[in-house]
Formats: structure tokens, C-alpha cells, sequence
């Protein structure tokens, strides 16, 4: 036996897992785990630049995964409801943005359950994250970091605010579109700040600090339902949350009952998925609308260095 081949798979070994190896957030997995269509949004802060895609139907049980780069900032949401033209214009029912398949730049239309996102610029730099309902709560999500380096925590709200939500809160479907309660079904949960527009509710005027800022009745009834979530504006010790991951899975309907995917995590279930493949995203007719990869494999680049190292450093070894 040739004892120097031995010694190659150490080094080899070591070498694939140090290119492989993620340094930094890359992707944002999305999944519909409820059972009807979604169309997720995205929404890149200031001095960031847009997703590939900033809106897109997903059907139920469908995956997408979204690329990012280092440093990006921004929210992602659901709409529900939503019926589009063959150029992309139309209306949602919650969480509309602009009236466009593709937000472009525009918000979601309160009330929408947001996750919101800052990532690391470098290796050392933490990511920071939070699910927040301080605009409403239109869809129940989870966010999970995936491949982490350290502890990290899921977040989110599982629960169904809208089987709960106060009747001065309430917002009421008057059609039935894809899947989505028909007339008089509750379809999203307002703020108490959009509802009754006061200081104390927006943590504005006198209010706008977290001294003078309080849980109100109405924030306080989204906490207790969902008590990793963001409820009102100064919400942070409890909501905010720290990681370093390549991937973030959102899930929506975590804990529906038809169970398309893994359980909510929030509760203790595994939350580990395998993207295996690119997948499909289909615009408001059902037609092909293009691709998201969810290729985690190594780039190029990578590739030609680790095979340029084996092949240069073989033949001194089997000398």
C-alpha cells in the first residue's frame, strides 16, 4: 500500500471543506405551506440593491429560493388575494404593493406580516433579523436560519391572528380569489396604529420614544400569540434577533394542516430542509415566469483552485 496516498486524503478532505464552506448569507428559501397561492414580495432598504425578483406567485407546496449578496437589507412579505393581467398589473387583497407583480421598489400595503433582514458584510459581521406585525398581520411565518455558525434562534408568529383578531381591527374580504376566504371572511389584522391613527398607538409625537411607548391593549394581544414577533415599534429585546447564516428558509402557513412541509419550528420541530434543484416560478396565468436557482454547489472558481491544488501537489506525493 502506498502510505502517501493516505496522507493526500486528509488535505483533500480539509480542502473541500474549506471551499465549500459558506462565509456569509447568501439566499433567502421561501416556501407556501399554505393552501392557496401567495405572492411573496421583497423590498431592499436604502442603499441596497433590489432582489433578482421583487414579486412572484408561488403555489402551494412550492419552494423558491432568492439569491442575496453580503450586506443586503431589506424585508420580504406575502400577498394574498391577488390577481394579475398578462403585464403584471393588477391588485392583491393584503400586502399589495403598487398594484404590480413585480413590486419595484414599493412597500407592502399594511396590514402584512414582514420579515426583515440586515445582513453581515463580512465574515465576522453578524446578521440581525425579525419577523414584525407592528404594520398587521396578514399570513402566519417562521424564519429559520439554515448552515449556521453558532446558536441562532427561528422566529416568527405561527399562529392565525385573523381567527383572533378584534372586529375594529378586523379586514374583510368582499370576493373570493384563489383560494382566499370569500365575502366576510377576515383576511388580515390591522395596527392598532393604522386603525385609530393615534400618537400612542404609532409611537409618534410625545409618544416617539421607548419611555413613553407602551405595549397597548392591542399589541399586547399580538405578543401573547406570537411572543417572538415584533408588536409595536420599541418591541426590540425580544424580537430582534442575531445570526450567521448562508440561508434563511421563510415559511408561510408553518402550521398548516396540510403539511406540504416540515413543522413550524417555533415549537420545537425540526426545521432542516434539502433544496435540491432550481425551481419554477409561475406568473399570475400559471406560465413559466423565469428561474430562482437552488444550487448550493461550489462556484467555478472554487472548483478550478481545489482541482489545480490535487493535481499539483499528486505526483510529489506518489514520488
Amino acid at each position: 500500500m502506498n502510505w502517501n496516498i493516505l496522507l493526500l486524503v486528509p488535505i483533500v478532505v480539509f480542502s473541500l471543506c474549506v471551499l465549500a464552506r459558506p462565509s456569509h448569507s447568501c439566499g433567502f428559501t421561501l416556501t407556501n405551506n399554505c393552501p392557496h397561492p401567495i405572492w411573496p414580495g421583497t423590498l431592499a432598504g436604502s442603499g441596497t440593491p433590489q432582489l433578482q425578483t421583487t414579486g412572484f406567485r408561488l403555489d402551494p407546496g412550492q419552494t423558491a429560493r432568492i439569491p442575496t449578496i453580503p450586506g443586503w437589507s431589506g424585508r420580504i412579505w406575502a400577498r394574498t388575494g391577488c390577481s394579475f393581467d398578462q403585464s403584471g398589473v393588477g391588485t392583491c387583497q393584503t400586502g399589495d404593493c403598487g398594484g404590480k407583480l413585480e413590486c419595484n421598489g414599493n412597500g407592502a400595503t399594511p396590514p402584512a406580516s414582514l420579515f426583515e433582514i440586515t445582513l453581515g458584510k463580512g465574515n465576522n459581521d453578524k446578521d440581525f433579523y425579525d419577523v414584525s406585525i407592528v404594520d398587521g398581520y396578514n399570513l402566519p411565518m417562521i424564519a429559520t436560519p439554515v448552515g449556521v455558525n453558532g446558536a441562532c434562534n427561528a422566529t416568527g408568529c405561527a399562529s392565525d391572528l385573523n381567527l383572533g383578531c378584534p372586529k375594529e381591527l378586523q379586514v374583510v374580504s368582499s370576493s373570493t380569489i384563489d383560494g382566499i376566504d370569500g365575502e366576510g371572511g377576515v383576511i388580515a389584522c390591522k395596527s392598532a396604529c393604522e386603525a385609530f391613527g393615534l400618537d400612542q398607538y404609532c409611537c409618534s409625537g410625545q409618544f416617539a420614544n421607548p419611555n413613553t411607548c407602551r405595549p397597548s391593549f392591542y399589541s399586547t394581544i399580538f405578543k401573547r400569540a406570537c411572543p417572538r414577533a415584533y408588536s409595536y415599534a420599541f418591541d426590540d429585546g425580544t424580537s430582534t434577533f442575531t445570526c450567521k447564516a448562508y440561508d434563511y428558509a421563510i415559511t408561510f402557513c408553518p402550521s398548516n394542516n396540510n403539511n406540504y412541509h416540515n413543522p413550524d419550528p417555533l415549537t420545537g420541530a425540526s426545521s432542516s430542509e434539502t433544496f435540491d434543484g432550481p425551481v419554477t416560478r409561475k406568473n399570475s396565468q400559471g406560465g413559466a415566469a423565469g428561474m430562482i436557482s437552488t444550487s448550493n454547489a461550489l462556484p467555478p472558481p472554487q472548483i478550478i483552485v481545489l482541482l489545480t491544488f490535487i493535481f499539483g501537489i499528486l505526483p510529489l506525493i506518489l514520488v
